[in-house]
Formats: structure tokens, sequence, C-alpha cells
């Protein structure tokens, strides 16, 4: 019987079925380590493994770019080519732990008869460890896979050929900006003893005291508000440089500098010495600054903070005990002692609600301007005393007119409280009851 003559169809799919094994000949003639013996290949093996704290020197070297040489100096890095910079430890250290155990996807060709199918007859980028000792161990990497989810590289010292993540390689990506310390002050901050601003006006010192609070110096002493001066601090410390976008380049960066409004300047003063920070505001409304290590654009918040007076950084609270649990409390003469959960005063005993809400006003009470002299008459004296060491605060408030000014005891500061809040602590004060008798 004569066969029934090919359906279109049928031939269409028989065409694409020998399209599909050509291409996969093909394929692994181009890849010859990809056939069924790579298979018995243990999956991820060790390229590199070394003790992270071992490695002295990190080499990058890719295609059409200077290479990048990077030092172990104490605990810290450095970078030493193509030229003497600090390096940003942390970066430098997570590119120092991706290298010390370095794991391959699988080997692709244990004997390749030529590098050029895997692009590393020419590596695209050469990365070289060099632990204590001396031994270096240099990793070649070379073309993306044709499915482009993973990299070919191989060790100098090794013929075989394996795959590495792409992830993998994009961590060793990195540009001399990447690496280096992009820090505009390299302060301690735990070491920091002193900070100056100063904007259009008069500087601003900040000193620490003695139980390590941070205080106004200059203009003049002054309490200092710790978040406030908090905040200076951390904007200080997060000051970079900007090295993306236009006027990066250190010629264009110090022209924008000159011509732009000068804002103000900072100088931090830790263990190792003293740093100086100016700041500028160009046209474009983008910042500039000038250290030591030269000009730069900077990225963050800073600009403001520097402009700010020293009025901005008073702290306006009438009472530091913040979330210290007072032990004592004193009211016009008559004095509230906690012990346990109870408060006493005499030989009577208060619901501890009520001197919690007058403790809470307080806490709170805050001053809406300040002035150099006290006026009026005296209406109230408040003393608090708080904390492990009993830290004693006493307050005396004068009634002036609508407004109040207030004292802290040893201090020429004078605060002045608005009327609302001098009456919510009155009520506060007049909520003030005797806990009932227990039956």
């Amino acid at each position: 019987m004569a066969s029934a003559p090919l359906k279109p169809g049928g031939l269409f799919t028989a065409l694409g079925v020998l399209i599909v094994l050509g291409g996969m000949v093909w394929w692994f003639n181009k890849h010859p380590g990809t056939d069924a013996k790579s298979s018995k290949t243990p999956a991820s093996p060790k390229l590199i493994s070394v003790d992270t704290n071992q490695i002295q020197d990190i080499h990058i070297a890719k295609l059409g770019a200077e290479p990048i040489e990077l030092a172990r100096v104490g605990s810290n890095w450095v970078i030493s080519k193509p030229q003497q910079m600090s390096a940003d430890v942390d970066t430098v250290n997570m590119l120092a732990g991706s290298l010390a155990t370095l794991n391959a996807d699988r080997v692709i060709d244990e004997h390749p008869s030529s590098l050029d199918t895997f692009g590393l007859t020419t590596p695209s980028e050469e990365v070289d460890v060099t632990v204590k000792g001396g031994k270096t161990t240099k990793l070649l990497i070379g073309a993306d896979t044709p499915s482009s989810t993973g990299t070919y590289a191989k060790l100098e010292s090794d013929p075989k050929v394996y795959t590495i993540p792409s992830y993998t390689k994009s961590g060793f990506d990195k540009s001399l900006n990447d690496l280096r310390d992009k820090r505009l002050l390299t302060f301690n901050q735990d070491k920091l003893t002193s900070v100056t601003i100063a904007g259009k006006g008069a500087p601003t010192e900040f000193n620490k005291n003695g139980q390590g609070d941070w205080q106004i110096v200059k203009p003049k002493p002054m309490r200092a508000d710790s978040l406030q001066v908090d905040d200076l601090i951390r904007k200080l410390k997060e000051a970079k440089m900007d090295l993306t976008g236009p006027n990066t380049d250190p010629k264009d960066a110090a022209k924008e500098y000159a011509s732009g409004e000068k804002v103000g300047t900072a100088s931090t003063t830790d263990n190792t010495g003293t740093q100086t920070i100016e700041v500028h505001k160009a046209k474009d409304n983008a910042f500039y600054a000038k250290t030591a290590g030269g000009t730069y654009k900077m990225a963050g918040d800073l600009g403001d903070a520097l402009s700010k007076s020293a009025d901005d950084y008073r702290n306006k609270k009438l009472f530091d005990f913040g979330f210290n649990d007072p032990t004592k409390l004193e009211i016009n003469g008559t004095t509230y002692q906690k012990s346990g959960d109870k408060w006493t005063s005499g030989s009577q005993t208060y619901e501890a609600g009520s001197i919690q809400t007058t403790i809470d006003k307080l806490r709170d009470l805050s001053a809406t301007r300040f002035i150099d002299k006290m006026g009026g008459a005296q209406v109230m004296t408040l003393g608090i005393t708080s904390g492990d060491n009993h830290r004693h605060e006493k307050v005396t408030i004068n009634k002036d007119g609508d407004m109040y000014d207030a004292q802290r005891e040893g201090e020429p500061s004078v605060y002045v409280i608005d009327q609302t809040a001098y009456n919510e602590l009155q009520k506060a004060i007049a909520g003030i009851k005797v806990a009932a008798a227990k039956k």
C-alpha cells in the first residue's frame, strides 16, 4: 500500500526538530566541556579558600582601565595604585570576604584545547589575592555564558575552566570610585571631644561635660539639645563625595565651590586631631565641600545643619531627667518621696498615677524662647531627684504678664514658658490625690 503524503504541518514540525538538533550539535562543538562527562564533576567546586584575615593585597586589573592595588595596613585598607588614597574599609572587607571563600558553579572543561571559546585567552578581568607569606592566587575572568547567567573563569595555575555566577563577577567589578573612602571627614565618633560650626553668625562650639552629654560652650555656656547635636554629628560623619553626575571632576568641583555662596564651616576634634570642612552652595543648589583632602561635590544634607545658630541647638526643656525614674518631687516646699511603687509626703500616701501625671508634664515642660533676665514675681518652685546618681534639678518660675519666666538653679539662662503649658502643669499639680485607704 502506498504511504500517505506528508502533510505540510508535519513537514514543518520535522524541519523544526532538525533545526533544534543542529543547534545543539553546534553548541556542544563550541563548548566541548558541556558533555556528559562534566556532569560527574562535584557541584560548587572551590576556587579560592583562604583566611580573610590573612589577605594582605588585592590586585584588580580590567581591560581598558588602570589596575587597582589594595593593601592591608593593620586593620584598615588603603589604595596604593593607581594613586595613594584611603579605601572604603567596609567595601574592601566585603570584597576580601567574597574572594576568601570563592566557589564556582561547576567545571566546564578540565583540559580545554583552547581558551578562546571562553574568552580567557585575553581575560576581561584579573583579580589577584596575596596572603601573608607572599603566596598569590590569580583569578582570570572571561566571557559570559550563552545564557548570561554565569561567567567563565579559571585560576592561572589550573587548566580547568569553571563557571561562576554573574553576581559573583559583579561583586569583583569595582572601580576606583567604588573602592575609595568617600567620607569628607574621617573622625572617630566614639573619641569625639569637640565640634564647632560657624554659619553666618558667631561660631557655636560643643564639648562634652563630665556626664558625657554635649553642651554649648561658645558663644557662651548653655545646655545643648543632645538629639540635635547627635543629628549634626551624624550628618558630618555621613557627608561624602558625590562622584556621579555633573561637576564631579575635581577641577569642575573647585570652580563651582569658588563661585558658590558660603554656607558654613565645621571642625571636629577626636583622639587623632582636628579636621575641618567648609561648604559652599552653588547656583544649581548643589553643595560643594573643601577639606584637607581636596574640593568635591558633596552628597548629603550637611549644609542646612551648618547654617543653624547656637539658639537652634539649645535644649529648650526645663528638666534633664528624661526617662529616668524620679525618686523625689518638690513643689512649692512640699516634698513627695518614692519608695518602691508608693509615693508619700509625711504620713500620707498619694496616688501614683496622679504623681506620674505631674512628672510627665514636668518632663515635657519646654521654652518657647529665651531671654536674658527674669521678670515678674515668683509663683512656683519645682525640684526633681532622679536616676541612680540621685541627680537633683531645681527650677524657679516667675509670672511676667501673660508669660512665665523660668530659670534652672545655677544657670543664667531664662526660659520663657507660654501660658497654656503653665496652666496644664498647674492642673496636673492640683490633681495630685491622697490614695484611698485600703479596706
